[in-house]
C-alpha cells in the first residue's frame, strides 16, 4: 500500500498533467473555460458555470471527479488510475466529461498511476 506522501506525490503529478493537457487544449480552441489547481484539488468553470472537480482523496487512495454526470472514484491499478465502479480510464472519462460538458476537446491519454 502506498504511503500518503507517495500517494499525494502521484495524484499531484496527475492533477498537473491535466492541468498541462486543459493549456494545450485550450491554446487551440475558442472554449470558455477556466481552471485553477490548488492543494490538490483542480477546479475546472465552464462557459456554463457548471463545474467539473479532479481532486486527490488521501484516505481512500483515490482521485475523485465530480461533475454536471455524477460522481467518480479513481484507484491506482496496473499503473493506471481506474473508476471503482467500471474500470474506466481517468484521462479518458475527463476527456469525455469534458467534451460533453465544456465543449472541450482534450487528449488525455495514459495518466499514469503508481503501481500497487
Amino acid at each position: 500500500m502506498l504511503s500518503d506522501s507517495e500517494f499525494i506525490l502521484a495524484a499531484d503529478r496527475t492533477l498537473a498533467a491535466i492541468g498541462e493537457a486543459l493549456d494545450r487544449a485550450l491554446d487551440a480552441s475558442d472554449a470558455d473555460v477556466d481552471w485553477n489547481l490548488n492543494d490538490g484539488i483542480l477546479t475546472i468553470e465552464c462557459g456554463d458555470g457548471s463545474k467539473l472537480i479532479v481532486n486527490r482523496h488521501v484516505p481512500n487512495r483515490e482521485i475523485w471527479v465530480a461533475a454536471r454526470a455524477g460522481g467518480y472514484h479513481f484507484r491506482a491499478a496496473q499503473g493506471a488510475w481506474r473508476d471503482s465502479r467500471s474500470g474506466d480510464e481517468l484521462g479518458a472519462s475527463v476527456a469525455a466529461l469534458l467534451r460533453e460538458q465544456a465543449g472541450l476537446a482534450v487528449a488525455l491519454a495514459g495518466l499514469a498511476a503508481p503501481s500497487t
